[in-house]
């Protein structure tokens, strides 16, 4: 059973840095294609980073393109996402995802195309 486990989450000051991390657990290599996404109090879930496995490429959202980063680590089995000059405006429950069908183009964001999802880790940013 394919499970996704994050973690990294808390809470910090506006300015500050976090890594969220994102194992998976259950499923033999690497996911084509896995994506952050974000829910805050009161708000639809959206779509935050999103990265293809095989060649790297990185999409974001437009608020976070010059402070978030995506990365995975294949050996690890491990999606990561660090984050840079946190706003208070980033607070929420952060989800990986994945998925093997990666012709979403720049649908990427929607969260009709990933299979499976972890549990969430909060992030609250202060001002």
């Amino acid at each position: 059973q394919v499970q996704l486990v994050e973690s990294g989450g808390g809470s910090v000051q506006g300015g500050a840095s976090v890594r969220l991390s994102c194992k998976v657990f259950g499923y033999t290599g690497n996911f084509e294609c896995m994506g952050w996404f974000r829910q805050a109090p009161g708000k639809e879930r959206e779509g935050v980073a999103a990265i293809y496995i095989s060649d790297r490429r990185q999409y974001y959202l437009g608020s976070v393109r010059d402070r978030f980063t995506v990365s995975q680590d294949n050996a690890k089995n491990t999606l990561y996402l660090q984050m840079n000059s946190l706003k208070p405006e980033d607070t929420g429950i952060y989800y990986c995802a994945t998925t093997n069908d990666c012709r979403f183009g720049s649908q990427w964001s929607a969260s009709s195309w990933y299979d499976y999802w972890g549990q969430g880790t909060q992030v609250t940013v202060a001002s």
